[in-house]
């Protein structure tokens, strides 16, 4: 409860100085605009448009003076309001437009990377290897401990402001496995059943308006199947359900950790402040 009170009060702050920036916009700007609008168009008798203009100025800064000091209180009410709702359209469209060009960016940076070398490179704070999703390889059998070390590592990501990439069929040396145990592990033993399986995971697991934030590409390196998931910075904070308790993952560093909730609240606070 703490965590979603404490990221609800910084999208109440956004909103609340875009109304306020917003309402000031509506008295100081839409009622000088519109008394001249009026003055222009109903009052406007001379020939000389010099004088004419200098007149409506005259006007406009009367009426403005006049409504500051409460003497139109329903005209500067109503724009007011309408300058407080453009206010909370454009923090709206700012918000939706921001995360959708840093995912564009983070793509389009992703996309042009190419697997070997990011390979070569080794894990780091933005890559992971993982040998499998579900087939354990030294116990030769499905093992789902392993599928939530794989969502702990995306929960991890999407927490994080820049994201990451994941790699599944890559040893943690950097030998490339393949995904061949993994495929047989599946109803449908090809990539569509493998993206569907991994999907599926995370919609249920972390939450299905998630897995647009996650992208599923596959590669073949020394003729072997490599699953890459491009995870881009999550618009809300992600949890992990774990024996019905929400844990938060955090990637820092070359790995991936569980914050406590003092921890958990106060990153929250900073990481989803705008």
């Amino acid at each position: 409860m703490l965590l979603i009170l404490a990221l609800w009060q910084q999208r109440f702050k956004l909103y609340f100085f875009a109304a306020l920036i917003g309402g000031l916009t509506g008295i100081f700007i839409f009622y000088p605009i519109y008394d001249f609008i009026f003055f222009y168009e109903n009052e406007g008798t001379s020939e000389d448009l010099q004088v004419q203009i200098n007149t409506a100025l005259t006007y406009v800064y009367s009426q403005l003076k006049t409504s500051l000091m409460g003497g139109t209180p329903g005209k500067t009410l109503f724009l007011g309001q309408l300058g407080a709702v453009f206010g909370l359209v454009i923090a709206f469209i700012y918000e939706l437009l921001h995360w959708r060009l840093q995912r564009i960016g983070r793509l389009s940076r992703e996309l042009s990377v190419d697997l070997h070398p990011l390979i070569q490179q080794g894990e780091g704070p933005l890559l992971e290897f993982k040998s499998s999703f579900r087939w354990d390889l030294e116990q030769d059998r499905v093992n789902r401990a392993l599928e939530t070390a794989v969502l702990k590592t995306l929960a991890g990501y999407l927490n994080s402001s820049l994201g990451g990439t994941l790699l599944i069929g890559v040893s943690d040396s950097g030998k490339i496995l393949g995904l061949d145990k993994d495929y047989k592990s599946i109803k449908r033993q090809d990539q569509d059943g493998y993206e569907q399986t991994l999907i599926t995971a995370i919609s249920t697991q972390l939450g299905a308006d998630l897995c647009q934030y996650v992208k599923v590409l596959f590669h073949v390196v020394d003729g072997k199947h490599v699953c890459r998931l491009i995870v881009l910075a999550s618009p809300r904070p992600v949890f992990l359900n774990q024996g019905n308790t929400p844990k938060f993952y955090l990637r820092t560093g070359g790995g991936t950790r569980d914050l406590n909730i003092q921890e958990a609240v106060e990153f929250i606070a900073h990481r989803w402040s705008r």
